[in-house]
């Protein structure tokens, strides 16, 4: 088989940082682990403050007073009583945990029936061959709303894709790759990410003293946007630098075709028309003044508790409807099966949501989140380290700390119960906070080894060179980090010049 990447034999300092990342990555404990460490160590942190008599003085703006905190110790009779006697409460009480397994009863139907997989492939497979790689660019950031489906589906079919029109497969795979996690938080739609972050954003506003919340649609503007960002960023790196770096691909064509069945073109037929009444209805009941599900002629109710179960439904009913029409759901045993199927997934995500829970819960009750937000926002005022300076920092931060951990919700945990208050002392908005860390956490999840995809699709890729490996893979993401990273950032400090709102109701700073 041909190799048509160029090797260098010379080990450079990017070579060995990246070495040092996988290594230093490799050590870090499991996510959960992490997260029982951390609530261990507020555990000692607590007694330790409390003996010191910590306290901090901040103004409540709620409140219109100043107001005195103390940290509380858990290694007492009474902090004691607090872990044991709430620990099952602080799990089954973790605002993402049911708002993501939620939405995911929806995404299994509509990934087991197949939906997923045939409407990818339509789209990419009906694209004129001048917008074949933008559209799999565009594809790849639509594919999270379907959570991890890109990842298994397009990312691979943009090889096929790309070697059809005799173009380098490697340049199609790596187009798809960026996409789906290069821009892993932009969409048109909602998706399971959006309520995740969000209720892990909620939860670190109640630890840190903050009597707020915010919407699951809060970033949605600015990602709405972000999509056509990536998708033109994505098209150029891939035909100005990724597929001219690799050449002209002399292996041999693999004779593979990926076409949508006629069973799928049923299928697909009968999901779209019932998307189009399902659209229907909920316009129906939500657009209209006096529609039956605004409260007090506005939709912040549903949108603050309706909005997953409406996820739900908009992968339900298409899925439901794809698989009766293409013959994938035989009965109703078929669709319990498939839902099984995506709970059955979600078993990591269970226990990681017990012990980050538990974490966040201590930050909030030991009065830690809100002295270490007030003094670290008065320690950057001190030295003048404030407004879009103090953000840029904070996506690099983020960006730096997703090359060690992989998962967004598992880092979100450890940084949102520390910085969301910190920010909101420093006038900015939990929204805006969240948003900033979703470009940071997004742009880097394509140069490191630890996203938990990396090692399968090295092995997509060395079916068409089989000497790639994870330094090939890396070496040709890079350029699409750093075009991410540049662009998505002047994109947030485009958006910060002007006071655009960033989502429904969400801004950018706390009104004055």
């Amino acid at each position: 088989m041909a190799v048509t990447t160029k090797k260098d034999s010379k080990r450079g300092f990017f070579n060995f940082f990246l070495d040092g990342v996988e290594k230093a990555g490799n050590r870090l404990p499991h996510p959960v682990t992490l997260f029982a460490l951390f609530a261990f160590a507020i555990i000692i942190i607590s007694e330790i403050s409390s003996r010191a008599g910590l306290t901090v003085n901040f103004y409540d703006a709620r409140q219109g007073a100043e107001k005195t905190v103390e940290a509380i110790s858990l290694l007492n009779a009474e902090g004691l009583r607090f872990m044991l006697n709430t620990a099952t409460k602080n799990f089954t009480g973790f605002a993402p945990l049911g708002t993501v397994l939620v939405a995911m009863l929806g995404v299994g139907v509509a990934e087991g029936t197949g939906l997923i997989n045939a409407s990818l492939k339509k789209l990419v497979l009906s694209t004129p061959k001048k917008l074949i790689t933008a559209v799999v660019v565009f594809a790849g950031v639509m594919s999270n709303i379907a959570s991890d489906a890109g990842y298994v589906v397009l990312i691979p079919l943009g090889a096929i894709v790309f070697l059809s029109f005799k173009r380098h497969p490697l340049a199609g795979m790596a187009a798809a790759f960026a996409g789906v996690s290069g821009g892993f938080s932009a969409n048109l739609l909602l998706g399971t990410l959006d309520p995740l972050l969000t209720g892990i954003t909620n939860e670190a506003l109640t630890a840190g003293g903050i009597d707020l919340s915010i919407l699951a649609t809060s970033n949605y503007y600015f990602m709405f946007v972000s999509t056509f960002l990536i998708t033109i960023l994505g098209t150029f790196v891939t035909e100005r630098i990724v597929e001219p770096r690799l050449g002209e691909y002399k292996g041999s064509n693999h004779n593979e075709t990926m076409e949508v069945t006629k069973e799928e073109k049923k299928g697909l037929l009968a999901a779209g028309l019932s998307i189009l009444v399902f659209g229907a209805i909920m316009l129906l009941i939500t657009v209209p003044e006096n529609a039956l599900l605004k409260v007090d002629g506005t939709l912040k109710a549903y949108i603050s508790s309706g909005l997953v179960p409406t996820i739900m439904l908009f992968f339900l009913i298409p899925g439901l409807a794809y698989g009766v029409a293409s013959g994938s759901v035989k009965n109703d045993k078929d669709v319990v099966k498939f839902m099984s199927k995506s709970m059955a997934t979600m078993g990591g995500y269970l226990v990681l949501s017990f012990f980050a829970a538990q974490f966040i819960k201590y930050f909030s009750y030991t009065n830690l989140g809100i002295i270490l937000a007030v003094s670290g926002a008065n320690f950057l005022e001190s030295i003048g380290f404030t407004g879009l300076p103090l953000i840029l920092g904070f996506i690099l931060v983020a960006g730096f700390i997703n090359l060690f951990i992989g998962s967004a919700s598992a880092k979100w945990g450890i940084m949102a119960p520390v910085f969301v208050p910190m920010m909101y002392k420093l006038g900015f908005t939990p929204e805006f906070t969240q948003l900033a860390y979703r470009i940071g956490d997004s742009t880097t999840n394509i140069i490191t080894p630890l996203m938990s995809y990396f090692a399968v699709i090295v092995v997509f890729a060395q079916k068409y060179d089989e000497d790639t490996g994870i330094g090939t893979l890396i070496s040709t993401m890079v350029p699409y980090s750093i075009m991410f990273l540049l662009g998505w950032t002047a994109l947030l400090v485009l958006w910060y010049v002007f006071g655009w709102p960033i989502g429904p109701d969400a801004f950018i700073q706390l009104a004055q």
